[in-house]
């Protein structure tokens, strides 16, 4: 059979098989022993064990459940109200204060805990009611928070960024500094809008704040300035050649869990088991899509069907523009209904061989998609930020949220934009600090 008619049936089949309700590694799995069955004969199964195991011996992957814990134990604590109250305090006198605080929460919640909907959760029960308090309309207060819990995919630590890497054999170290000039764009981007609605809503006096004595802003710095510091610290260590990535995050991790215990009183063995668990149920989730999807693309190339793809591409006779503006819509659609994760892992296999061949930076590639993959966090039919800020506020109605969150999508369009007109915002920082990539 033609590998690409081939690629066309398995590509029906993984859509099916995931839409009837099976989580994604089953479905992986699924899709490619019954494929290879067919067409290399049940021998091929023998190989299944052997890919699935070996995909998961790489000490790089040992960052994953590492970041994890930091994040869980940074979202099991008042951290995120802390964050939020420390940003409010110190930016009171700026304009729009209150949804610059937020969104600013977001971003450094986001970075700390790698989880959007932590984040929404955390930053949204403290400013969603402050907010509506002060008068900002509904759609500002309830879509800022949204958009803003999607940059903990983008801000390193990243999780998706280290299973980009690991799925690319990409660099984690540049996908991490990749990240943050568009991180800091998109956090621009929010707070402008956010500001332009709030003032075009016709009361200027929304955009102001109330005051605090220079005692009440220093009194809150001692809870929140560790975390900071780890944060910082994490990234000292991994760009200063102190340590790998998976040690940082290990070092992290304990640190953080220290932190929790000291300055939260997290010191209930109940507490620390709940950290601990939902740690390991995430990073085993996490886990078992990786070697699942080292089975998918095992069963694609030993089909030929990756070859094919790639081969197919070279020969169109298409603006490299017009193949990456297809790669996009692919992206956002397979955001609507996927988590960043699977679809990363999914995708990378098929997409890497097209944009290396169309002439594209991988590591300026992994931003693009990442933020597809945020879009898709705040965008039906899934859209799972949406139905977070719909669970702590639920007296806001789910379509004002939706379209609260619409024109934080349209934010992150432009910095898409921005990023194919100028792709140095994040290639830049990775080559200034690494150097050129060979």
């Amino acid at each position: 059979m033609d590998p690409l008619l081939l690629g066309g049936i398995v590509a029906l089949a993984t859509i099916l098989v995931l839409f009837s309700g099976v989580s994604v590694a089953i479905g992986l799995l699924i899709v490619s022993g019954g494929f290879l069955v067919i067409f290399d004969g049940p021998r091929s199964l023998e190989l299944m064990p052997e890919i699935l195991f070996g995909k998961l011996d790489n000490f790089a992957l040992l960052s994953i459940p590492m970041f994890i814990i930091m994040g869980a134990s940074i979202a099991s604590t008042r951290a995120g109200a802390d964050l939020y109250e420390a940003l409010e305090r110190w930016l009171t006198r700026v304009p729009g204060g209150l949804v610059v605080s937020n969104l600013g929460a977001c971003a450094l919640f986001a970075a700390m805990s790698g989880s959007s909907p932590a984040t929404c959760a955390a930053i949204g029960k403290m400013g969603i009611p402050e907010m509506r308090k002060r008068g900002y309309p509904e759609g500002v207060a309830a879509g800022s928070i949204a958009a803003g819990g999607t940059l903990g995919i983008l801000i390193p630590p990243s999780v998706t960024m280290i299973v980009y890497g690991i799925a690319t054999e990409t660099s984690i170290g540049r996908l991490f500094l990749a990240g943050v000039i568009p991180g800091l764009l998109l956090v621009g981007l929010f707070m402008a809008w956010s500001l332009y609605s709030t003032w075009r809503s016709g009361e200027a006096g929304r955009l102001s704040a109330g005051s605090y004595s220079w005692a009440e802003r220093f009194e809150i710095l001692p809870r929140v300035l560790p975390f900071l510091a780890i944060i910082l610290g994490v990234l000292y260590a991994m760009y200063g050649g102190i340590a790998t990535p998976s040690e940082t995050a290990a070092v992290g991790a304990l640190l953080c869990l220290m932190i929790a215990m000291i300055i939260y009183k997290l010191w209930h063995p109940r507490a620390l088991w709940v950290v601990l668990r939902d740690s390991t149920k995430e990073s085993v989730m996490i886990l078992f899509i990786i070697a699942a999807a080292g089975v998918f693309s095992y069963m694609l190339s030993s089909l030929f069907i990756t070859q094919a793809i790639a081969e197919w591409i070279g020969t169109l006779d298409v603006s490299r523009w017009v193949l990456m503006g297809a790669v996009n819509v692919f992206l956002l659609i397979a955001g609507f209904f996927l988590p960043p994760v699977a679809v990363i892992l999914m995708a990378a296999p098929i997409l890497l061989p097209i944009i290396t061949t169309a002439g594209f930076d991988p590591i300026w590639f992994a931003v693009v998609l990442t933020i597809n993959m945020e879009i898709g966090l705040i965008s039906p039919p899934v859209g799972l930020n949406l139905y977070v800020i719909n669970g702590i506020a639920p007296d806001i109605p789910l379509k004002t949220i939706l379209t609260g969150s619409l024109p934080y999508v349209a934010c992150m369009i432009l910095a898409i934009i921005l990023l194919c007109l100028m792709p140095g915002l994040a290639t830049w920082l990775p080559n200034m600090v690494m150097g050129d990539a060979l």
